[in-house]
C-alpha cells in the first residue's frame, strides 16, 4: 500500500477514527487497525494460555517446579529487554519492518516450541517469543501516533489495551479446550495461522516510509548497559537465580543495576543517536508518566493474589478460583474501551486519578472486608475496571502528545518497560508482605491494604499531569 493511502486529516473531536476521510482511506484505516489488534492480541494472548500448559508442559519434559518456572521467567527476561531494542530499530528502519519482523520473530518462537524434543529446545522458542513480543505493543502505538490524529489516538489505544483483557478472558478457556480435545503443543501451534494472517495483512497495510540514506552508529554500549540492569532487575526482584542455584545473589544484582544506571546516562549523553533519548525525561509531563506507569503495572499485577484470596476466603478449589476472575476481565475490558473515548473530554489528569482511586477502592475493600463474598466480588470489579483504566491509551497518547515523530517507539517501550517493572515489584512487594503477615487470609490482606497506600500515591502523582483535553491538532504525514 502506498504512503499516502491513509489519510492524516485529523477528524472532528468527537468523530470516528474514519470520519472526514475518503472511502478508500477509511477502508485502509480499517485493514491497519486489524494488523495492529490481531498482533497486539497474538502477543497476549500468549501470556494468558501458559498458565494451563505449565502441568502439561512438566509432565512432557520431567522437568521439576523450580525448572518449570524458566518457561515464564524467560519469556518476560527476553521481553523486558528486547523492548528497548525493537524501538530502537523501529525508529531507524521503520515500523512496518521491525512490526512484520516481530511477528514473524513470535511464529518462529512458537513454532519452535510446538516442536521442541528437549525442554532445552523449548526455553530457546521462548526466548525467540519474549524477544519478538516486547517490540509488538509498542511499535503498534507508535504506528498509531503517526497515523491518526491526536483526537483519535486515546480511544484507539484505548482499544488497543482492551485487547489484553479480551486476551486473558479467552486464553485460560482456549488453552483449557485444546489441552482436552488436542496436546499442549497446540495451544502454541494455534499462534501460526494468526501470525500468518497478520504478515500478510501488514504487509500491505502497514504504511511504507523511506530509510534515511545515513544513520548515526548504533547504540551497542547503551543497549548492552540498559539489557544488564533490566535483566539484573528482574532476576534481582523475582530471585529466580538465588532459587535456581540455591546462591543468595539478589544483592548482587540489585547492586550491578545501581552501577548500570548511572553508566547508561553517561552513554546516552554523548551517543549520537541513543537508544534512551534523555529527552524523553525533560519534561515534567515525561517524568510524571513514567512513574504513573510503573503504578500502573504495579496495579495490574496485584490482580496476581486475587485468586489466593479466593482459595483462603471461600474454600473455592485452586482449579476453579480463576473463573471468578472473569468480571475482572471483562470489567477491565471495558473500562479501558469507554475511558479511551472518553479521554479527549475528561483529560489525562482525571482519568489517571479515577482509575487509580478505583484500583485503590477495590485493594482497600479486599483488605477490609475479603471474607464476606460479595464484598470480594464488587472489590475484583473495582480493581478490573481501575486495571484498564490505568493501563489503557491515557499514558501512551500522554507520551505521544510529548515526543516528536522519530521518538515515538522509543517513548512507547518505556510505558512497556514501566508497566513490567511495576508487575516484578508488586509480586516480590505484596508475596513478602503477606509472609511476613503470617500468610493466609491476614497475610493477603496486609498486602492488599499496602496496594491501596501505593495507589493513593499514584493518585497524587496524577495530579502533576495537565488537566487539559488533547488538542486536535494534524497528525505528521507517514513519508
Amino acid at each position: 500500500m502506498s504512503p499516502t493511502a491513509i489519510d492524516p486529516r485529523p477528524a472532528a473531536p468527537d468523530a470516528g477514527p474514519n470520519a472526514d476521510v475518503s472511502p478508500e482511506a477509511a477502508a485502509a484505516r480499517k485493514r491497519l487497525l486489524t494488523v495492529l489488534f490481531v498482533g497486539v492480541f497474538m502477543a497476549a494472548l500468549d501470556a494468558a494460555v501458559i498458565a494451563p500448559a505449565i502441568p502439561a508442559l512438566r509432565s512432557a519434559f520431567g522437568v521439576d517446579n523450580r525448572q518449570i518456572a524458566l518457561v515464564t521467567i524467560v519469556f518476560s527476561l527476553c521481553s523486558l529487554t528486547s523492548t528497548a531494542l525493537m524501538a530502537a530499530l523501529s525508529d531507524r528502519f521503520g515500523r512496518r519492518t521491525i512490526y512484520l519482523m516481530d511477528i514473524a520473530g513470535f511464529a518462529l518462537g512458537s513454532l519452535i516450541i510446538a516442536t521442541s524434543s528437549s525442554f532445552g529446545v523449548l526455553l530457546l522458542g521462548r526466548a525467540i517469543q519474549g524477544l519478538s513480543a516486547g517490540g509488538i505493543t509498542p511499535t503498534a502505538s507508535a504506528v498509531v501516533g503517526d497515523t491518526f490524529p491526536p483526537d483519535q489516538r486515546g480511544r484507539i489505544l484505548g482499544l488497543i489495551g482492551a485487547t489484553f483483557g479480551m486476551a486473558f478472558l479467552f486464553g485460560p478457556i482456549l488453552a483449557s479446550i485444546l489441552l482436552v480435545v488436542a496436546t499442549w503443543h497446540w495451544i502454541f501451534l494455534v499462534n501460526l495461522p494468526f501470525a500468518a494472517i497478520v504478515f500478510a495483512m501488514g504487509y500491505r497495510a502497514l504504511p511504507r516510509v523511506a530509510r534515511p540514506p545515513q544513520l548515526p552508529p548504533f547504540d551497542h554500549l547503551g543497549i548492552t548497559l540498559l539489557a544488564l540492569a533490566l535483566a539484573s532487575l528482574t532476576l534481582g526482584i523475582n530471585r529466580a537465580v538465588d532459587t535456581l542455584t540455591g546462591l543468595t545473589l539478589w544483592p548482587w544484582l540489585l547492586m550491578a543495576v545501581a552501577v548500570a544506571v548511572p553508566l547508561l546516562v553517561a552513554v546516552e549523553r554523548r551517543a549520537a543517536q541513543p537508544i534512551v533519548p534523555l529527552s524523553l525525561f525533560g519534561t515534567t509531563q515525561l517524568r510524571t508518566t513514567w512513574v504513573l506507569c510503573t503504578g500502573a503495572g504495579f496495579g495490574m499485577g496485584s490482580v496476581i493474589f486475587i485468586s489466593s484470596v479466593a482459595v483462603a476466603a471461600f474454600g473455592t478449589l485452586p482449579s476453579k478460583a480463576g473463573l471468578l476472575l472473569l468480571p475482572l476481565v471483562l470489567c477491565s475490558s471495558v473500562a479501558s474501551a469507554v475511558f479511551g473515548r472518553l479521554q479527549n473530554a475528561l483529560g489525562p489528569r482525571t482519568i489517571m486519578l479515577s482509575g487509580f482511586g478505583t484500583l485503590a477502592i477495590g485493594s482497600l475493600l479486599i483488605a477490609l472486608a475479603a471474607p464476606v463474598f460479595w464484598a470480594f466480588i464488587v472489590a475484583t470489579l473495582f480493581i478490573g475496571a481501575g486495571v484498564g483504566i490505568v493501563v489503557g491509551g491515557t499514558l501512551r497518547t500522554v507520551v505521544l502528545d510529548e515526543v516528536d515523530a522519530a521518538q515515538r517507539t522509543s517513548a512507547q517501550a518505556l510505558v512497556n518497560i514501566g508497566i513490567s517493572i511495576g508487575n516484578l515489584m508488586v509480586v516480590a512487594m505484596l508475596s513478602a508482605l503477606a509472609d511476613q503477615a503470617g500468610g493466609g487470609l491476614p497475610g493477603l490482606q496486609t498486602a492488599y491494604l499496602a496496594a491501596t497506600v501505593v495507589m493513593v500515591v499514584m493518585m497524587f502523582v496524577s495530579l502533576r499531569l495537565k488537566p487539559s483535553r488533547v488538542t486536535a491538532t494534524p497528525a505528521p504525514a507517514v513519508a
